[in-house]
């Protein structure tokens, strides 16, 4: 057929069936993405004749004789299209896997199109952002600094890869196909819990370009953890990459290989396989009873399990003081049951790799992942190959959220690349992303507190019951994560917790923002609000009384670990921020008679750092061409690292941000890296790149003292160039120098992780709730975190309300449903699972307390993950406010608040001592 795309007359035959995103991306437009190729994600948008389209859905041959834009030909020859400037400036993306859509829909709207945004960007979604940004970006609002007055640290900068992501020339993971690629499929488990007994693959073998078909008769025998640690110990080795025994339905039983992924879909299909199905069990409270089926019957004793007879993966029993003693010296007592539900991580771009062997035999894997180097170490294990045989490289990722702290794609991909020596590539669908890879850990979690008549503590007691599913991937850390620093926020002399992470014959969980404080600070936070209440104490003047200050030891359910400091404080600012926003909005009436109004606070701690060390290593060079070249091994996939190293690294060589090159997610580029996870990108490897860069300084300032024969603590780097009195030398003419003097300047900065410091968040709503519908409005939304020095307020704010949104879809509506019966999940589509959209998300000021932290590089801190922990706490804590029920489980779901209503139920998580059950005002 013969088309126009991006203004070049084309003439092409798309194949039968085949939709126009990949016909184009066949073409070469690689700017058009696959989020969902079902309609629902918008990351696929291009033009059709000046129209939008979700392209995934859209056939081919229906473009005949048609105009086709992708956001590739949306700028004009003499620069950007206006939206892709907008977006550039606000800057209107995070992770920019969503952005290229996005941007199409918005350069195609009208003026009336533009007054109505919710309604206009319906069809677009954004997992990383939380839309204020992107709204900014339609609205023309900049907030990018292109030459900032002051230091480079502390200035909105946009990132070095924005103008490539807003003109799709960006590079994600599968925007690359070596020659003679193949492509991988998998046969999934349709059972919870069986045996393998046969598996046919003779019909298989027989469709047209089949390569391979591997089972667990080509596997390596070593079981090992897909999570990704510095220790490997630290999560049970549990798995294989192919095994005779399936335990959730989705889990991989075999692999096709072939010349194409129609065939390799065809291949699985024609697999026969006999199973010997038995039993499962999918409660956690269940599988710990004694007779329960078990879901490791061989391998957990040695794979680091604490006790496989009863499917329990980590345990926790501690207590500091006696919780007997302070519950009987307490005027106050609550005590409730609260769960967290199962939910997805949802980032637009799914796990993906593509291996190869390189011209040196290596094995090459390129990787949508947070962890390249443990990943690669991984590799190394259970295929007994040395590091300088194995390279792991990630381009930009499309989004994490800790979903990529695994190895979900790599082993199968390096399987299949070892036994038929072919580049093979291998994209999870959206469907398997829910099916068969990770989600948060649904916990149920018992949390008695009590008190004194004045207020103060007297003792806090938690049992968590984590379900792990069906492998025990960051089983231990979720628990002792979450029972961690939830405890830590409060003095208390008299503290205890009982804790089991439990395998079930479910999906497995895995890292999740926040890593376990989601869960565990929905059940405390709400707990104290309870306690608040029966006290008639403000619930900020409870927290003031009984938080942490400095100088106090940090104690949760043992000592806490000697390395975590106060390297700075702002608990007490972010307290009075929220308070002074939400007293504010009081002003503002209900939206009509039969809406309650409430309003409700959470507070949150956490260690800046994950513990057991993480390490990171940086090189930084001055070129020949006078620019500074610095290699991380960090990964970008939204968190904003990139532009924050270069910041780090422009500061402290006295130069302008354009004058650092960035280089990053290579195991050939540095030595060892742990990885861009637990907000670790900044605290970690920033304070590597300061190490690195005031190495480089002190190494230019002594060359120049040297050819100037001048004193060194005369020289200084400044705007680009070394000074020193009335001499001033370009970066290249002083390379040019090194060069001709036989001199390298270049530095390598190292850290380890240790010590740790602390950040706090506070979250304040205010809402309306209908008592007629159980529809929440949002009359304000507010949270102040403690960030240390923010090295990028535009960025940084970002990823507070990115944090935000994702915990407000966490709270309000997500939710992965099982089959109760067989185990499967029931809504593995974004179709059937919701996720916020612009509409569903209100406008969050965000407030920053003005602190410097000691510990982290130029003064920061963490805030990627950690805005997410009390936005569900604070949201229950106003619906308890304006309705007068507690909720204790998640998702506020509209018919759920309805029904309560309607019931008039009084507190339903709990009982307290001293005053009755509230009841519904309405």
């Amino acid at each position: 057929m013969r088309l126009i795309i991006n203004g070049q007359p084309t003439q092409a035959a798309p194949q039968p069936g085949q939709c126009l995103r990949t016909f184009l991306r066949d073409m070469g437009w690689l700017g058009v993405k696959k989020g969902c190729d079902a309609g629902d994600c918008g990351a696929c948008t291009v033009h059709v004749d000046g129209a939008p389209v979700h392209s995934c859905l859209f056939p081919a041959f229906r473009a005949e004789g048609r105009e086709v834009t992708t956001i590739e030909g949306l700028a004009s020859p003499d620069g950007l299209h206006p939206m892709q400037r907008r977006f550039l400036e606000a800057p209107g993306f995070q992770c920019g896997f969503c952005t290229a859509g996005m941007i199409m829909t918005a350069a195609s709207l009208d003026q009336a199109q533009l007054q109505d945004l919710p309604t206009a960007l319906k069809g677009n979604i954004c997992r990383c952002t939380g839309y204020r940004a992107i709204e900014d970006a339609v609205r023309g609002v900049c907030h990018v600094e292109t030459a900032p007055s002051g230091p480079v640290a502390g200035a909105s900068l946009g990132t070095p890869a924005g103008p490539d992501v807003v003109t799709g020339r960006a590079p994600f993971t599968m925007d690359f196909a070596p020659p003679g690629l193949a492509h991988l499929k998998i046969l999934r488990s349709p059972h919870a819990h069986a045996r393998i007994v046969a598996l046919d693959t003779d019909e298989a073998a027989r469709v047209p370009g089949v390569i391979a078909i591997l089972t667990h008769h080509d596997a390596p025998l070593v079981h090992f953890s897909s999570a990704r640690h510095e220790l490997m110990a630290d999560d049970p080795a549990d798995t294989r990459i192919l095994d005779d025994v399936v335990r959730f339905v989705g889990q991989r039983v075999a692999a096709v290989v072939a010349e194409s992924e129609a065939a390799a879909e065809e291949a699985c299909r024609r697999l026969v396989v006999t199973y010997e199905v038995m039993p499962a069990v999918f409660d956690p409270e269940e599988a710990m009873r004694p007779g329960a089926p078990r879901v490791h019957e061989k391998t957990a004793a040695a794979s680091g399990s604490r006790d496989p007879a009863r499917n329990v993966v980590a345990e926790i029993q501690g207590e500091v003081g006696s919780v007997a003693a302070g519950f009987a010296e307490a005027d106050v007592i609550h005590e409730g049951t609260y769960s967290s539900q199962r939910i997805q991580h949802v980032h637009l771009e799914t796990h993906g790799a593509i291996g190869f062997l390189d011209e040196d035999g290596r094995l090459v894997v390129r990787s949508s992942t947070q962890t390249p180097f443990l990943t690669r170490d991984a590799l190394c294990a259970v295929f007994d190959l040395p590091r300088d045989k194995v390279r792991v490289l990630c381009e930009r990722v499309g989004g994490g959220f800790g979903g990529k702290q695994e190895m979900l794609t790599e082993d199968i991909v390096a399987l299949a690349v070892l036994k038929t020596g072919r580049p093979v590539k291998y994209e999870v669908t959206r469907p398997e992303q829910f099916a068969a890879t990770t989600t948060r850990h649904p916990m149920t979690i018992r949390a008695k507190v009590g008190a004194r008549a004045d207020g103060r503590l007297t003792a806090i007691s938690l049992r968590v019951v984590s379900n792990t599913g069906a492998y025990g991937n960051h089983g231990p850390g979720v628990l002792f994560h979450g029972c961690n620093e939830s405890l830590i926020l409060y003095r208390c002399p008299n503290k205890k917790v009982e804790g089991y992470a439990v395998y079930t014959h479910t999906p497995p969980s895995g890292a999740f923002r926040g890593y376990g404080l989601s869960q565990t600070l929905f059940a405390v936070e709400s707990a104290m609000d309870e306690l608040a209440r029966s006290l008639g104490m403000d619930p900020f003047a409870f927290r003031r009384l009984n938080a942490i200050r400095p100088g106090d030891a940090m104690v949760t359910h043992t000592a806490h670990p000697h390395d975590v400091e106060y390297g700075s404080y702002g608990l007490d600012q972010c307290l009075d921020l929220v308070e002074a926003r939400l007293a504010e909005a009081r002003a503002q009436p209900a939206p009509g008679p039969d809406w309650l109004v409430g309003e409700g606070m959470a507070a949150a701690l956490i260690d800046t750092i994950p513990p057991r060390g993480h390490h990171s290593n940086v090189h930084l060079s001055l070129t020949p061409e006078g620019i500074f070249e610095l290699k991380v091994g960090t990964a970008e996939f939204g968190n904003g690292t990139s532009t924050v190293h270069v910041q780090i690294a422009a500061t402290v060589l006295g130069a302008p941000a354009t004058a650092v090159r960035l280089v990053q997610s290579d195991t050939d580029l540095v030595a060892h890296d742990t990885g861009a996870f637990g907000s670790t990108g900044i605290v970690v490897a920033g304070l590597a790149t300061e190490r690195a860069a005031r190495a480089l300084a002190e190494r230019i300032r002594a060359f120049a003292a040297e050819q100037w024969r001048m004193p060194f603590d005369q020289c200084r780097l400044e705007a680009g160039e070394v000074v020193a009195g009335h001499r001033r030398l370009s970066l290249r003419a002083l390379a040019e120098a090194a060069r001709a003097a036989g001199m390298a300047l270049e530095a390598q900065g190292a850290a380890d992780g240790s010590p740790r410091s602390v950040a706090f968040n506070v979250q304040g709503f205010r809402i309306a709730v209908h008592r007629k519908t159980g529809e929440i409005r949002f009359l304000k939304s507010v949270q102040a975190a403690d960030a240390g020095v923010v090295m990028n307020p535009a960025q940084c704010r970002g990823q507070v309300e990115g944090g935000i949104a994702q915990a407000l879809g966490a709270a309000l509506f997500e939710e992965v449903v099982l089959d109760p019966e067989t185990g499967a999940i029931t809504n593995p589509t974004l179709r059937t699972y919701r996720v916020p959209t612009f509409a569903d998300v209100p406008h969050t000021e965000v407030l920053f307390a003005d602190t410097y932290d000691r510990i982290g590089p130029l003064g920061a801190k963490s805030m990627s993950e950690s805005p997410f922990n009390p936005v569900a706490p604070a949201l229950a804590s106003a619906l308890r406010d304006a309705t007068g029920i507690r909720f204790p489980a998640t998702p506020f779901a509209p018919d759920r608040i309805y029904a309560a209503i309607a019931a008039r139920h009084g507190s339903g998580s709990g009982t307290d001592r001293t005053i009755p059950s509230p009841t519904c005002p309405c």
